[in-house]
């Protein structure tokens, strides 16, 4: 029995290490790509700098990775992290929103922020800077319903 459990664990280890030849693509895009978005919307260099800490990496086309996304099977957990994130809220996609539906990212985002889902907590047990004070909660969302507003008149307007 100790046999088998020992090649079991011999087997277990050299798979371990060939799948860290392998791993998913990098959301290595170029920062800049958020750029449309932040003029568009015009966050203050307070709601910038908590957007680009805790936002950016699983909203946009660009990812910090921390170290430890050099480990399989950690570098796809972390990979289904940013492609879920960017599915629902991409920044670097912003000018391919249509008015109506930026509106309804920014309903979303106030949401999600009010009621704390946003930033992930695993995302901010590993990012301190995203962990989000009440302060910093409210700068958020005051600045969200500003850009709805603007959204607002804008849909209303005839074109």
């Amino acid at each position: 029995m100790k046999n088998i459990l020992k090649k079991i664990g011999i087997v277990l280890v050299i798979i371990f290490v060939i799948a860290q030849f392998f791993g998913p693509d990098k959301n290595n895009g170029d920062l800049a790509t958020v750029e449309a978005f932040l003029t568009e919307t015009q966050p203050s260099e307070e709601v910038t700098i908590i957007l680009k800490n805790a936002c950016f990496d699983c909203h946009s086309d660009h990812t910090r990775y921390p170290w430890y996304n050099s480990i399989t099977p950690v570098n796809y957990w972390l990979n289904d992290h940013v492609n879920h994130g960017k599915e629902h809220f991409n920044v670097s996609k912003w000018n391919d929103y249509s008015l109506k539906k930026k509106d309804h990212k920014f309903d979303e985002l106030i949401e999600e922020v009010e009621e704390k889902e946003m930033p992930l907590n695993s995302y901010t047990w590993t990012h301190g800077d995203a962990r989000l004070t009440d302060t910093q909660i409210e700068a958020i969302i005051n600045w969200a319903k500003q850009v709805r507003t603007q959204y607002a008149f804008q849909i209303k307007q005839p074109e």
